[in-house]
């Protein structure tokens, strides 16, 4: 097993402890959402990793954010918690 050390950019001086959530098996038969943050090229970005995740037999789900400049809203959140296994968000610009 594969040790993986994330780094959180707060300057926490005691890091909070995560788990990572288990990853899927495998893309084939699999939802995965994907969130655009709404930044400049974001969709051409998705829209590349749309046809190799289809190409993995993965069914995808298109979302957005109102707006780059805040966090996104609670119940999109919690649509795509409900309707997917997995979400890729993109940070293009």
């Amino acid at each position: 097993m594969t040790s993986t050390t994330l780094l959180d950019p707060t300057a926490e001086l005691q890091p909070v402890e995560r788990q990572l959530t288990p990853r899927l098996a495998s893309l084939a038969g699999a939802t995965v959402g994907l969130l655009d943050i709404s930044k400049p090229r974001g969709r051409e970005f998705l829209d590349e990793v749309e046809s190799l995740l289809a190409e993995e037999g993965a069914t995808v789900k298109r979302y957005s954010k109102p707006t780059f400049t805040r966090v996104a809203p609670t119940p999109l959140l919690q649509r795509i918690s409900a309707d997917c296994d997995a979400v890729v968000e993109a940070l293009a610009d």
